[in-house]
Protein backbone atom coordinates (compact mmCIF):
# COMPACT_ATOMS: atom_id res chain seq x y z
CA UNK A 1 0.00 0.00 0.00
CA UNK A 2 1.14 3.54 -0.83
CA UNK A 3 -0.01 6.66 1.00
CA UNK A 4 -0.53 10.06 -0.59
CA UNK A 5 -0.99 13.09 1.67
CA UNK A 6 -1.51 16.73 0.83
CA UNK A 7 -2.38 19.87 2.83
CA UNK A 8 -3.24 23.22 1.27
CA UNK A 9 -4.73 26.57 2.22
CA UNK A 10 -7.39 28.50 0.33
CA UNK A 11 -7.67 32.26 0.86
CA UNK A 12 -11.45 32.13 1.15
CA UNK A 13 -13.88 31.56 4.05
CA UNK A 14 -15.07 28.02 4.69
CA UNK A 15 -18.62 28.93 3.64
CA UNK A 16 -17.46 30.07 0.20
CA UNK A 17 -15.18 27.07 -0.30
CA UNK A 18 -17.96 24.66 0.68
CA UNK A 19 -20.43 26.32 -1.68
CA UNK A 20 -17.86 26.34 -4.50
CA UNK A 21 -17.21 22.61 -4.06
CA UNK A 22 -20.49 21.85 -5.85
CA UNK A 23 -19.31 23.97 -8.80
CA UNK A 24 -15.79 22.55 -8.91
CA UNK A 25 -16.34 20.57 -12.12
CA UNK A 26 -16.06 21.11 -14.98
CA UNK A 27 -13.12 23.51 -14.96
CA UNK A 28 -10.46 24.42 -17.49
CA UNK A 29 -7.63 22.63 -15.64
CA UNK A 30 -9.11 19.33 -14.40
CA UNK A 31 -10.14 18.22 -17.87
CA UNK A 32 -9.89 14.54 -16.87
CA UNK A 33 -13.20 14.90 -14.96
CA UNK A 34 -15.84 14.74 -17.68
CA UNK A 35 -19.06 14.28 -15.68
CA UNK A 36 -20.44 14.50 -12.13
CA UNK A 37 -23.85 12.99 -11.37
CA UNK A 38 -25.68 13.40 -8.05
CA UNK A 39 -27.13 10.06 -6.94
CA UNK A 40 -28.48 10.99 -3.52
CA UNK A 41 -28.89 13.94 -1.15
CA UNK A 42 -30.18 13.74 2.42
CA UNK A 43 -30.62 16.44 5.05
CA UNK A 44 -30.83 15.31 8.67
CA UNK A 45 -33.71 16.21 11.00
CA UNK A 46 -31.80 19.17 12.48
CA UNK A 47 -31.18 20.70 9.06
CA UNK A 48 -27.46 21.10 9.79
CA UNK A 49 -25.95 17.99 8.19
CA UNK A 50 -26.14 17.34 4.45
CA UNK A 51 -25.04 13.99 2.99
CA UNK A 52 -24.52 13.69 -0.77
CA UNK A 53 -23.54 10.79 -2.99
CA UNK A 54 -22.10 11.43 -6.45
CA UNK A 55 -20.76 9.44 -9.38
CA UNK A 56 -17.67 11.03 -10.93
CA UNK A 57 -16.65 10.05 -14.46
CA UNK A 58 -13.00 10.49 -15.44
CA UNK A 59 -11.33 10.05 -18.81
CA UNK A 60 -7.54 9.94 -18.94
CA UNK A 61 -4.92 7.99 -20.86
CA UNK A 62 -2.94 5.23 -19.14
CA UNK A 63 0.43 3.65 -19.99
CA UNK A 64 0.41 0.78 -22.48
CA UNK A 65 1.65 -1.73 -19.92
CA UNK A 66 -1.26 -0.84 -17.63
CA UNK A 67 -3.76 -0.81 -20.49
CA UNK A 68 -2.82 -4.45 -21.17
CA UNK A 69 -3.96 -5.29 -17.63
CA UNK A 70 -7.10 -3.15 -17.37
CA UNK A 71 -8.21 -3.10 -21.01
CA UNK A 72 -8.23 -0.42 -23.67
CA UNK A 73 -10.86 1.84 -22.06
CA UNK A 74 -9.51 5.07 -20.60
CA UNK A 75 -12.75 5.92 -18.80
CA UNK A 76 -13.15 5.28 -15.07
CA UNK A 77 -15.81 5.84 -12.40
CA UNK A 78 -15.48 7.00 -8.81
CA UNK A 79 -18.10 6.91 -6.05
CA UNK A 80 -18.01 9.87 -3.68
CA UNK A 81 -19.91 10.41 -0.42
CA UNK A 82 -19.68 13.84 1.21
CA UNK A 83 -20.95 15.32 4.46
CA UNK A 84 -21.38 19.03 5.16
CA UNK A 85 -21.70 19.63 8.91
CA UNK A 86 -22.68 23.17 9.89
CA UNK A 87 -22.20 22.46 13.59
CA UNK A 88 -18.53 21.50 13.26
CA UNK A 89 -17.99 23.57 10.10
CA UNK A 90 -16.46 20.71 8.16
CA UNK A 91 -16.88 19.35 4.66
CA UNK A 92 -15.66 15.76 4.43
CA UNK A 93 -15.52 13.82 1.16
CA UNK A 94 -14.74 10.12 0.92
CA UNK A 95 -14.32 8.40 -2.44
CA UNK A 96 -13.35 5.06 -3.92
CA UNK A 97 -12.79 3.89 -7.47
CA UNK A 98 -15.36 1.55 -9.03
CA UNK A 99 -13.35 0.77 -12.16
CA UNK A 100 -10.63 -1.92 -11.97
CA UNK A 101 -11.34 -2.39 -8.27
CA UNK A 102 -10.12 -5.99 -8.56
CA UNK A 103 -6.68 -4.69 -9.54
CA UNK A 104 -6.38 -1.39 -7.70
CA UNK A 105 -8.20 0.26 -4.79
CA UNK A 106 -7.90 3.97 -4.09
CA UNK A 107 -9.57 5.24 -0.91
CA UNK A 108 -9.45 9.02 -0.71
CA UNK A 109 -10.50 11.30 2.15
CA UNK A 110 -10.68 15.07 1.77
CA UNK A 111 -11.57 17.51 4.53
CA UNK A 112 -12.18 21.26 4.43
CA UNK A 113 -12.27 23.20 7.69
CA UNK A 114 -11.83 26.85 8.74
CA UNK A 115 -8.34 28.06 9.56
CA UNK A 116 -7.85 28.14 13.33
CA UNK A 117 -6.51 31.71 13.32
CA UNK A 118 -8.09 33.29 10.23
CA UNK A 119 -11.79 32.95 9.40
CA UNK A 120 -11.11 34.14 5.84
CA UNK A 121 -8.96 31.10 5.06
CA UNK A 122 -9.76 27.40 4.73
CA UNK A 123 -7.54 24.38 5.36
CA UNK A 124 -7.66 21.50 2.89
CA UNK A 125 -6.50 18.03 3.98
CA UNK A 126 -6.21 15.17 1.48
CA UNK A 127 -5.17 11.57 2.05
CA UNK A 128 -5.31 8.60 -0.32
CA UNK A 129 -4.57 4.96 0.41
CA UNK A 130 -3.54 3.19 -2.79
CA UNK A 131 -3.38 -0.60 -2.86
CA UNK A 132 -2.66 -2.80 -5.87
CA UNK A 133 -3.64 -6.47 -6.11
CA UNK A 134 -1.44 -8.72 -8.20
CA UNK A 135 0.27 -12.08 -7.77
CA UNK A 136 3.65 -10.53 -8.55
CA UNK A 137 4.91 -8.09 -5.92
CA UNK A 138 7.04 -6.20 -8.42
CA UNK A 139 3.94 -5.52 -10.50
CA UNK A 140 2.03 -4.37 -7.41
CA UNK A 141 4.77 -1.91 -6.57
CA UNK A 142 4.87 -0.57 -10.12
CA UNK A 143 1.11 -0.06 -10.23
CA UNK A 144 1.10 1.68 -6.84
CA UNK A 145 4.03 3.94 -7.71
CA UNK A 146 2.42 4.96 -10.99
CA UNK A 147 -0.92 5.54 -9.21
CA UNK A 148 0.67 7.78 -6.57
CA UNK A 149 2.39 9.82 -9.28
CA UNK A 150 -0.83 10.17 -11.29
CA UNK A 151 -2.78 11.00 -8.15
CA UNK A 152 -0.31 13.78 -7.31
CA UNK A 153 -0.58 15.22 -10.82
CA UNK A 154 -4.37 15.23 -10.65
CA UNK A 155 -4.28 16.76 -7.16
CA UNK A 156 -2.17 19.63 -8.50
CA UNK A 157 -4.59 20.14 -11.38
CA UNK A 158 -7.50 19.97 -8.95
CA UNK A 159 -6.00 22.73 -6.80
CA UNK A 160 -5.43 25.03 -9.78
CA UNK A 161 -8.87 24.29 -11.19
CA UNK A 162 -10.59 24.88 -7.85
CA UNK A 163 -8.70 28.16 -7.44
CA UNK A 164 -10.09 29.37 -10.76
CA UNK A 165 -13.63 28.37 -9.73
CA UNK A 166 -13.23 30.14 -6.37
CA UNK A 167 -11.99 33.33 -8.05
CA UNK A 168 -14.90 33.35 -10.47
CA UNK A 169 -17.51 32.72 -7.77
CA UNK A 170 -15.87 35.23 -5.42
CA UNK A 171 -16.14 37.92 -8.10
CA UNK A 172 -19.79 37.00 -8.63
CA UNK A 173 -20.48 37.12 -4.89
CA UNK A 174 -18.80 40.53 -4.56
CA UNK A 175 -20.82 41.89 -7.48
CA UNK A 176 -24.01 40.45 -5.99
CA UNK A 177 -23.28 41.99 -2.58
CA UNK A 178 -22.56 45.33 -4.26
CA UNK A 179 -25.85 45.17 -6.16
CA UNK A 180 -27.72 44.23 -2.98
CA UNK A 181 -26.16 47.19 -1.14
CA UNK A 182 -27.01 49.56 -4.00
CA UNK A 183 -30.55 48.21 -4.17
CA UNK A 184 -30.95 48.55 -0.39
CA UNK A 185 -29.73 52.16 -0.52
CA UNK A 186 -32.07 52.90 -3.42
CA UNK A 187 -35.05 51.39 -1.60
CA UNK A 188 -34.15 53.28 1.58
CA UNK A 189 -33.94 56.57 -0.37
CA UNK A 190 -37.27 55.91 -2.03
CA UNK A 191 -38.91 54.98 1.25
CA UNK A 192 -37.49 58.09 2.90
CA UNK A 193 -38.76 60.21 0.01
CA UNK A 194 -42.18 58.58 0.15
CA UNK A 195 -42.41 59.12 3.91
CA UNK A 196 -41.47 62.77 3.40
CA UNK A 197 -44.16 63.17 0.74
CA UNK A 198 -46.74 61.51 2.98
CA UNK A 199 -45.85 63.81 5.87
CA UNK A 200 -46.02 66.90 3.67
CA UNK A 201 -49.38 65.82 2.25
CA UNK A 202 -50.71 65.04 5.73
CA UNK A 203 -49.58 68.42 7.08
CA UNK A 204 -51.22 70.14 4.13
CA UNK A 205 -54.50 68.29 4.68
CA UNK A 206 -54.47 69.10 8.38
CA UNK A 207 -53.91 72.80 7.65
CA UNK A 208 -56.66 72.82 5.03
CA UNK A 209 -59.02 71.10 7.46
CA UNK A 210 -58.18 73.61 10.19
CA UNK A 211 -58.74 76.50 7.79
CA UNK A 212 -62.06 75.09 6.64
CA UNK A 213 -63.15 74.53 10.22
CA UNK A 214 -62.25 78.12 11.15
CA UNK A 215 -64.07 79.42 8.07
CA UNK A 216 -67.21 77.46 8.92
CA UNK A 217 -67.22 78.70 12.50
CA UNK A 218 -66.81 82.30 11.30
CA UNK A 219 -69.55 81.91 8.71
CA UNK A 220 -72.11 80.51 11.12
CA UNK A 221 -70.97 82.38 14.22
CA UNK A 222 -74.20 84.36 14.59
CA UNK A 223 -76.40 81.28 14.20
CA UNK A 224 -74.28 79.39 16.73
CA UNK A 225 -74.45 82.33 19.19
CA UNK A 226 -78.22 82.63 18.74
CA UNK A 227 -78.64 78.91 19.39
CA UNK A 228 -76.65 79.14 22.62
CA UNK A 229 -78.60 82.25 23.73
CA UNK A 230 -81.88 80.38 23.31
CA UNK A 231 -80.71 77.72 25.67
Amino acid sequence: MKLFQNTQEFSYPWEQVTAANWRKYPNEVSTHVVAVDVLRRELDSTGTRLTSERLITCQQSVPKWLAMLVGSSNKSYVREVSVVDLNTKTLTLRSCNLTCAHLLKVYETVKYEPHALDANRTIFHQEAQITAYATIQTLCNKIEEWSVKRFGENASKGRKGFDSVLRMLSDNWEQREKLVDELSDSIADRVAGTVGEIRATTDSLIKETEMKSTSLVSRYYKEIQRAFNKT
